[in-house]
């Protein structure tokens, strides 16, 4: 399923990477611990977390995700904000909290595999 798909279901605001909305997301990863995010999440997989700085761009890109999802609200630092438009990761907000969020992305996939 296209990011864009996912980013206009739940109307997301899209803070940096626009212009790659059309990449596949495959599955999704929640988590907070850059570490086991490393260790855990798989290419293609959206990102979901309430972390805001910079050090989520760089997980991002070394392991290949669809795109980063901060919850409640949360923006991204400004360091963040121009490290993701440099590398060209999106990075999205949505005013639900993480449990909401996560829950409305698995009914999509799951329903698009249906």
């Amino acid at each position: 399923m296209e990011l864009g798909f996912i980013v206009k279901n739940l109307k997301l605001m899209v803070r940096s990477g626009s212009e790659n909305l059309t990449v596949d997301v495959n599955g999704g990863y929640v988590g907070d611990l850059l570490s086991d995010v490393i260790a855990n999440s798989k290419q293609g997989d959206i990102w979901i977390t309430r972390q805001i700085h910079q050090n989520i761009v760089a997980v991002a890109t070394l392991k290949d995700l669809a795109g980063i999802i901060l919850v409640d609200n949360n923006e991204p630092a400004r360091e963040t904000l121009e490290k993701a438009i440099r590398e060209m990761v999106p990075v999205m907000v949505s005013e639900l909290p993480c449990f909401e969020t996560a829950g409305r992305i698995y009914q999509l996939i799951a329903a698009r595999e249906k």
